[in-house]
């Protein structure tokens, strides 16, 4: 992998936990499965494909990306909980 696939790479897993950050704070509070609730987890969805697909990675990085995803959602329900504290 060259540096810029590498700093490309970087930006995608990043722009997926920062962009999972406020969507996972807003969650928290929801009433879990509802409407609300299945739009904060599944709405920066369209848009890491995107940059996936615009950077042209394959198959192989959606993992990672999924991955980064999940902690962005994690750590903004923590910083939510934390908050009410």
């Amino acid at each position: 992998m060259t540096l810029p696939q590498v700093l490309n790479l970087a930006n995608l897993l990043f722009f997926a936990f920062i962009a999972n950050l406020p969507l996972g704070f807003l969650r928290e509070p929801s009433r879990k499965y509802s409407l609300r609730w299945f739009l904060y987890i599944h709405l920066s969805i369209p848009f890491i494909i995107f940059i996936r697909l615009a950077y042209g990675f394959g198959w192989d990085i959606i993992p990672y990306s999924v991955l980064c995803a999940v902690a962005g959602q994690i750590v903004g329900g923590n910083i939510y909980r934390r908050s009410r504290k």
